[in-house]
């Protein structure tokens, strides 16, 4: 999760990420809330641009943060996430998609690393989901865990 955007701070943040699944585990990133002192995680993605579609949105964004493609791309859910970050409030709607790394090799890849926006590099990497599950460490934006948790349980169900 990113600090709120100045042009943003006070208003509602439209975003999407993207879960990347390989068996059990997902691809997050991890960040540090200073202020907070608390380590968190989240899937890749960022803010959907005026006139662009949630899912055409996450798929920029794994372009560019990460220089990969995705295929297969199905929303999941929308979640909204308000939260207080570095002491900032912010407030963001969250379209989380599924999708399908194009290069199937990144699957047998341990790291991903990648750029924000503002030039920092990042390194995603893959965490089993139950990494997250009651006690772990946080999964943003909340409801998150709750959304996949109930998703894996349906597929097996089918």
């Amino acid at each position: 999760m990113a600090a709120p955007h100045p042009r943003t701070a006070g208003r509602v943040r439209p975003k999407a990420v993207c879960v990347c699944r390989d068996g059990d585990r997902i691809l997050v990133n991890a960040a540090v809330d200073r202020v907070k002192g608390e380590r968190y995680y989240g899937p890749l993605g960022g803010e959907i641009e005026f006139g662009e579609y949630a899912a055409d949105a996450v798929a920029r964004e794994l372009r560019e943060e990460i220089g990969v493609a995705i295929e297969e791309v199905q929303l999941l859910g929308v979640l909204e996430n308000v939260f207080t970050y570095e002491g900032t409030p912010g407030h963001e709607i969250v379209f989380v998609f599924d999708a399908r790394l194009a290069d199937p090799s990144l699957y047998a890849r341990a790291t991903l690393v990648g750029e924000e926006s503002n030039g920092l590099t990042f390194v995603a990497q893959w965490l089993p989901l139950e990494t997250f599950a009651p006690g772990g460490p946080p999964l943003y934006p909340d409801g998150l865990y709750a959304l996949l948790h109930a998703g894996r349980r349906a597929r097996r169900d089918a």
